[in-house]
């Protein structure tokens, strides 16, 4: 299984969406004093960033998160990534496009 996992998490590096690349442009290079990893591979899933130093995970969702279907998997989810000692936060694209600055805040805060 983490083969495969690694295999889709280089794709997902590759294939970025727009608004996990402005993220990414804030977080890299221990932008925040904190390496941030991104498409890291925890457990059975891949987030999207995460903070092993701090324990915090940081996903960007895209229009699908809305779907019921999707919103269980991803309280299923987040309650695993908590058990293994993570903090979740989430985004949508459309905050990390537009409010990227509150966006910003958010995790500043969420790393004190």
């Amino acid at each position: 299984m983490y083969g495969l996992l690694k295999s889709y998490a280089r794709e997902n590096r590759k294939n970025a969406t727009l608004a996990e690349q402005m993220l990414w442009e804030q977080l890299r290079d221990n932008a925040l004093g904190i390496k941030f990893l991104r498409q890291h591979i925890i457990g059975d899933y891949i987030v999207d960033f995460v903070t092993r130093e701090k324990g915090l995970v940081i996903e960007v969702d895209g229009g699908y998160h809305s779907e019921p279907r999707q919103q269980e998997n991803d309280i299923l989810r987040e309650q695993e990534l908590e058990q293994k000692g993570y903090h979740v936060l989430r985004f949508t694209n459309e905050e990390v496009l537009f409010e990227i600055e509150n966006v910003m805040e958010q995790i500043k805060n969420s790393l004190k």
